[in-house]
Formats: C-alpha cells, structure tokens, sequence
C-alpha cells in the first residue's frame, strides 16, 4: 500500500505492473509525456523484498556500468532504438539490471522530491521565513552529498551553504557562538550548516581543539541559544547521520582510491577509526543534553546513501508547512526505518 494514500489511475496502474520484467516496464512508459511518474514510495533496499541478482543468467557475475569489461561505449548507445534493445545492450555487457533499475528509481524520486523544495523555497520567501537545517555526523557519513540533493534545483539567491573552516585567532578570542550569529538566515532564506557549533559537541573534545571547561560551558549555553533563536522565529532542523564503522572504512578506502575524492582526506579523518570509540561517547553526551523539544536531534541511518537523501529531504518536505504541499504527487512522509528522532532509551545509534 503506498504510503502516500493515493489511489488514481495512474498509481494503480503502476502497482499492477509491479511483476512485470523491467524491459515491458519501459516499454510501457509514454515517452511523450513530461509529466513525473508516480513511482514506488521508497527505493528497493536489500531485506525489503529487493535482491540483487549475483548473475546475468550465464553463469558470471553481474556488475555496475564503467566496471572493467562493463562499460557502454558511444556506438553501442547509438544502436539503441527500443526498451528491450537497452535491456538486451545491458544484459550483453553483464551489468546488473536490479542495480540499473534502482538507481533508476532512485533518481526519478529524487527528482520529484526536489520539485516539491523548489515549492518549499518559494514558501519560504514569501513568507519570510528563516530555516537553519544542520547536518552533523561522523566523517564519510553523506553529509556533503546530502547537502548537494538539497541544494542543487534551488535559488542560490534564497539559500546558503556553510562549511567554515578552523577559527582564525580573532576568532578564538571571541564567544564561542559569534561566527556562527554571522551565518544565520535571513528573512526568506534556508542555510545549510555542513558541520555546525556542534564541532565543540564532539570532534574538537575528541581532536583535542579545546578544554574540558570549553566543552562543559558549550553543553551549558548551546541549548539557551538555540531557544532564543527559536523564540525569534528560526526553525532549525538537526540531523545526524549514523554509519558503521565497517561503513566509514569502506568510504575512506573508496576516497584513497578515487583521485577526485581524495581532497576529502584530511588528518581528521585519517583518525577518525582510530577515536571511534571517543567520538561515540562523545556524541551520546552532546544527544544527552542537547535534544529539546523545540530542537531536537533527527537520526538518519545513513549506510544507504540513497536512502539517507531521499528521506532527509522527504524529512524537512513533512515538516514544513509549504503551499501546495497537499498537491505532492508523492508520499512525503519520512521512513521510520530510516528517520528517527532521537530519544534517550536508545541502546545503539551507529547502524
């Protein structure tokens, strides 16, 4: 049952397709229309009902496009005149065709869901609304890419993304919150903080940035401060995102390797697995005595970085009272599975 209620023609139509092969599901599409599809409310995922083939039907092992041996090149695409003619190119080419389909799917939402933000957007400069959304996690956790789904269709006029670096030395000589008054909305606008003043929640304890008496006195004013600004009329909205540990080596042995990733290395990282177990208390400390009701912590089990994005997005979509929010041809409300707002009986919040 969708999540979203919907019952029109055209998602009924989409239900009874559902065990259907791929290549009669694109052949069934209307490429004339530019409309979005109604599609499946949330991307396949392993233990969903979804599994990935381990092979293409004769015997070897099925693969992503631009692996080894994999890879489509310009004439093959040229040949291309019918659905089953691309399944046909793909099966020939060993790659999996459930991964195609899911990134298919994956992206198709995705887009629909940024369609109902450039909405969200035009509410909130026309409202004069002002929106703090905070994306905070361990390192490889997703936050940037996050960030980048949220940002990429919007206003750049309306809307701001803030990484600061390390503070200069006027900087630290200033209270602790200051620079960051400086980077708040204004009226009519959304910012995106990747990585916030929680830094001296967590990595700086943990790096040694600062004292013990810097850090107490951070868990003592963080929460004052937010509710000023939410008694002002900012809205601000915290996500962590949670991964393994298994998960984050996997992403920073994936960066060593890619050569357009590896500015994402920094020696912070490189200790990151080393003070894993120093960055978890930490960070139960700071969900502890930061989670209040006006500004509370949101969890996004962040494994599946597709997962993570749609239902972040599908998150702040849910919460924010936008116009035209009722006439969303997809379902908004965010996977419990995947979201979960933090409360203090939580046993385990890396995934």
């Amino acid at each position: 049952m969708a999540a979203d209620g919907q019952s029109n023609g055209k998602s009924k139509g989409k239900k009874d397709r559902a065990g259907t092969e791929p290549a009669e599901v694109f052949a069934q599409k209307d490429s004339s229309q530019d409309e979005l599809e109604i599609i499946p409310t949330a991307v396949p995922r392993q233990g969903d009902g979804y599994h990935v083939a381990d092979t293409n039907g004769d015997g070897m092992a099925a693969g992503l496009i631009g692996e080894a041996g994999k890879a489509l090149t310009e004439d093959d695409l040229r040949r291309i005149n019918t659905p089953r003619g691309l399944i046909q190119l793909i099966k020939s080419k060993n790659v999996d065709l459930e991964e195609v389909r899911k990134t298919l799917l994956y992206e198709q939402e995705l887009r629909q869901l940024q369609v109902e933000l450039v909405r969200l957007q035009r509410w909130v400069q026309s409202d004069g609304q002002r929106i703090a959304i905070l994306v905070e996690g361990r390192d490889a956790a997703g936050k940037g890419g996050t960030i980048r789904r949220f940002t990429e269709h919007l206003n750049p006029r309306a809307m701001r993304v803030v990484a600061l670096p390390k503070p200069t030395d006027d900087e630290r000589g200033q209270w602790y919150f200051q620079r960051y008054i400086r980077q708040l909305p204004n009226k009519g606008e959304i910012v995106f903080f990747d990585r916030s003043w929680y830094n001296r929640a967590v990595v700086e304890p943990v790096m040694g940035f600062c004292s013990k008496k810097e850090h107490q006195r951070f868990l003592q004013q963080v929460t004052e401060f937010e509710h000023m600004l939410y008694e002002d009329g900012v809205t601000i909205i915290k996500f962590w995102f949670s991964i393994s540990k298994e998960e984050q080596a996997k992403r920073f042995d994936a960066r060593r390797q890619n050569p357009l990733k590896q500015w994402k290395l920094s020696p912070v990282d490189e200790k990151a697995q080393e003070m894993w177990d120093s960055y978890t208390r930490f960070k139960e400390e700071m969900f502890s005595k930061t989670h209040t009701t006006f500004s509370p912590w949101i969890i996004v089990k962040a494994n599946d970085n597709q997962a993570a994005r749609l239902e972040s997005l599908r998150y702040v979509l849910n919460l924010l009272p936008y116009r035209g929010k009722d006439e969303a041809q997809i379902r908004l409300t965010p996977d419990p599975n995947v979201i979960t707002r933090f409360h203090r009986k939580m046993a385990e919040l890396d995934f």
